[in-house]
């Protein structure tokens, strides 16, 4: 592969350097560029959660052969902000009985999770908060803390909807998150690395939804059902299933905490198509068929964190997509549907990947 055009990593090198030539200390140099990538991380996060409810209430709407939010701005384009701004102004209740420390750390728990684990994406060269050589176990890890927000939320708020809902959710994604890791490993066995910049760099003769014989793409499909439960979304919706338990674990919850149970949700939804976007479809890394260079090479005009984003918003379509075609599934059904189907492909699958990868299975110099 060619270089590419778009060196991103020059903002990141000037930066450093005006830095360097400012504070003339390594340290506080470092400190100053990790609080530069918090902040612009924070803005990012809030501008993507208002694009995403955006873009779903679009597609929704569009499912359903209506037009959606087309009030605020052209083609309701403000209408997230306005919710923003009534969310944020809005009174915060508490209701009598309540474990007020736990019910006030809940959802702080939640958006951190998301939050942090979305700083170890790679969006394009060097465009990434928080390098680590063992990114992607480190991500699973702290994303997993969510669940713990979603426990506490339930169980502070002294309501039996809440309770049900919580525990729904702690069954239900501990479960799923199984079967999501062990088709990410299907590919980790591949690529050789836990680092996500290695991991792109691993697809530069091509991704390995297509490299990998096969495994790639029920690997892709195992995780991309896992993840979508894990995220509590349709037809995996059961911790929040409106006609039975209200609003499940947040039923409490009102103005700024319920919006930030809100901005993780969809934190969430980027964030496991931004991991499948990386994992299976080579995150920055730009289309390229075999020998064809000019083709290659136009592919080459586009910028690195377009393809990334490209790819990962057409995952995403895919996941509202399954909100408006799929019925929520029951709770014996969701749970029989992991344990006796998901979880026994997903590890025949990493079986299966794991002898490909060691006999020779898979050759590197055929593709």
């Amino acid at each position: 592969m060619n270089n590419f055009i778009y060196k991103t990593d020059s903002m990141v090198e000037w930066l450093t350097n005006w830095l360097q030539q400012h504070l003339h200390n390594p340290l506080l140099v470092e400190i100053v560029k990790m609080l530069v990538g918090a902040g612009v991380l924070a803005g990012f996060v809030s501008v993507l959660a208002m694009v995403l409810i955006y873009i779903e209430r679009k597609v929704a709407a569009h499912m359903q052969q209506r037009l959606g939010p087309m009030r605020v701005g052209p083609h309701g384009i403000f209408q997230t902000v306005a919710d923003s701004i009534k969310l944020l102004t809005k009174e915060c209740i508490t209701p009598q009985d309540v474990d007020r420390f736990v019910f006030n750390l809940a959802p702080l728990v939640c958006f951190v999770a998301a939050f942090v684990s979305l700083s170890f994406i790679p969006f394009a060269p060097r465009i990434q908060a928080v390098n680590f050589n063992v990114g992607i176990l480190f991500i699973l890890g702290i994303s997993s803390l969510g669940v713990f927000g979603i426990l506490a939320a339930g169980w502070a708020s002294n309501n039996k909807w809440s309770l049900l809902g919580a525990m729904r959710a702690g069954a239900q994604i501990i479960s799923y998150e199984l079967s999501a890791v062990l088709a990410l490993l299907a590919i980790l066995i591949f690529a050789g690395t836990l680092d996500f910049k290695e991991i792109v760099e691993s697809q530069r003769n091509g991704w390995w939804i297509w490299r990998a014989h096969g495994i790639g793409i029920v690997a892709f499909l195992i995780y991309t059902i896992a993840s979508t439960a894990e995220c509590n979304r349709t037809p995996f919706d059961i911790v929040e299933g409106e006609s039975e338990l209200t609003a499940g674990f947040h039923t409490e919850y009102s103005a700024i905490k319920f919006a930030m149970f809100f901005l993780a949700e969809f934190i969430n939804v980027f964030l496991v198509c931004a991991i499948s976007a990386t994992v299976f479809f080579g995150g920055w890394m730009p289309f390229h068929i075999g020998d064809m260079t000019a083709l290659n090479g136009i592919f080459d005009l586009v910028p690195p964190f377009v393809w990334f984003f490209g790819k990962v918003f057409a995952l995403v379509f895919v996941v509202m997509w399954f909100r408006w075609t799929f019925p929520r599934l029951r709770v014996d059904q969701l749970m029989r549907f992991e344990w006796k189907y998901l979880m026994p492909l997903a590890l025949i699958n990493l079986g299966v990947g794991a002898v490909l990868a060691a006999y020779g299975g898979f050759f590197f110099n055929k593709f």
